[in-house]
């Protein structure tokens, strides 16, 4: 990587890590907050899904304007929101008490409203910086960076809850703040053809042929982006409810057991990343391939309850997130031109957020129902998806010559715009 890019690299690095942490870093002081606050279980979910919900929605707005106007117009306001959204939940939990969960929830909508303009929007920007191999590279980079915040997040809100178990609130400010003002100042957006004077219903045609043309191949890959996030979300959740409670465990063991699966997605990301820089043919296989290896850790989880079974096999569950995620992101972001590259990239991150707002609230209420009929649901919806994969994506339609092997040095963009017809005189 060029030397002049790499501090540019590392602050878009930055972004998904410290979105990640919106929800990852929290699971381990769940239990101490429902108690410190009064909060059902299913109240306590719904921190979580407060934050992702308005993230999901807004999300695609953050796309379009992203790109109207640039990525780091957006991107770094967002990052300002998300961290004054922390710090309105810091400070109800802080000074109201068991009357603070208003506050809170509050707080947790304007930190998604934050996150819906980061995460998706640094894939974009790279991929407009970063051609060719090199793209796949840094998208694995990305998604490693992704994973990279799963794993810290639980440990270090571990480990801010026995200091003082309300201060991930405070660190979200801390960080991502500062983050949003070096990224205005010190990352430099290429120049593209300019589209401020474009008109929506021409911006929207163009995004409507996307998905004329190629409309099961996307649907396939938002599936499966979905539903692996989902299930992730939804057993990080299922993890941080009864390490303590059946397992007696701590806050702190709760955070490193919970980092395990995060820590091998993020690692395998990596790997992935560097794999399709030279195999994207593959792409169709890895994907499929992580979503049976997730749905075969739910069988697992179905009929055994050892802790150390259980630990081991969550463990897998990340190895398969790692293969499922990189390879999506890559898909996205090489889809289109970068005048849609924003929108679609964002779209793709909304229904992530979808997946990770469902998960907790419905595997708590599956628990109610049995250990086993909550992760053999999650095996079959897998296996449904890994089905859905294999019948609709194409990825000739996706990456072009790449698919076929023809040429490794640069994507062929499959979605460019097709001419428009001359108006009528």
């Amino acid at each position: 990587m060029n030397p002049k890019l790499r501090l540019s690299f590392a602050l878009l690095a930055a972004v998904p890590f410290l979105m990640v942490l919106g929800n990852s870093m929290l699971f381990p002081i769940f239990p101490k907050l429902q108690s410190e606050l009064q909060l059902t279980g299913f109240q306590t979910s719904l921190i979580v899904t407060a934050f992702s919900v308005p993230a999901g929605l807004l999300i695609p707005i953050a796309g379009y304007l992203s790109d109207r106007y640039g990525r780091k117009p957006v991107m770094a306001p967002a990052l300002i929101i998300f961290g004054l959204g922390a710090l309105v939940s810091g400070l109800s939990v802080t000074f109201l008490g068991v009357a603070a969960y208003p506050g809170l929830i509050a707080g947790r909508i304007i930190q998604g409203a934050g996150a819906a303009g980061m995460a998706q929007l640094a894939m974009a920007l790279s991929a407009d910086i970063f051609q060719g191999g090199q793209r796949a590279k840094v998208m694995g980079q990305l998604e490693a960076a992704n994973g990279l915040g799963k794993v810290v997040s639980p440990i270090a809100g571990a480990i801010a809850g026995v200091v003082l178990w309300l201060l991930p609130f405070y660190l979200f400010a801390a960080l991502s703040i500062p983050v949003g003002f070096l990224l205005w100042f010190l990352v430099r957006e290429p120049k593209k053809k300019s589209v401020h004077d474009r008109k929506f219903s021409e911006y929207y045609r163009d995004f409507q042929g996307v998905f004329q043309s190629k409309g099961r191949s996307i649907g396939a890959l938002l599936l499966s982006g979905t539903v692996v996030l989902f299930i992730l979300f939804g057993t990080l959740f299922y993890l941080a409810e009864v390490l303590e409670k059946r397992y007696g465990m701590s806050e702190l063991s709760s955070g490193f057991i919970l980092a395990l699966p995060v820590g091998a997605m993020s690692a395998t990301s990596l790997l992935v990343g560097n794999y399709l820089a030279k195999r994207a043919s593959y792409a169709k296989l890895v994907i499929i391939s992580g979503t049976l290896l997730v749905g075969a850790v739910m069988v697992v989880n179905a009929f055994f309850t050892d802790r150390w079974v259980l630990f081991a096999v969550i463990s897998l569950m990340g190895f398969g997130g790692g293969f499922v995620l990189p390879t999506l992101t890559l898909l996205f972001t090489s889809a289109t031109e970068p005048g849609e590259r924003g929108m679609i990239t964002s779209l793709y991150g909304g229904v992530r957020f979808i997946g990770v707002a469902l998960g907790p609230p419905t595997f708590g209420w599956l628990m109610h129902k049995g250990t086993t009929l909550l992760f053999l649901t999650a095996a079959g919806l897998l296996v449904g998806t890994a089905i859905a994969v294999f019948a609709f994506l194409n990825l000739k339609e996706v990456l072009g010559a790449q698919a076929t092997g023809q040429t490794r040095d640069q994507y062929v963009i499959a979605f460019a715009p097709r001419p428009r017809p001359r108006e009528s005189q």
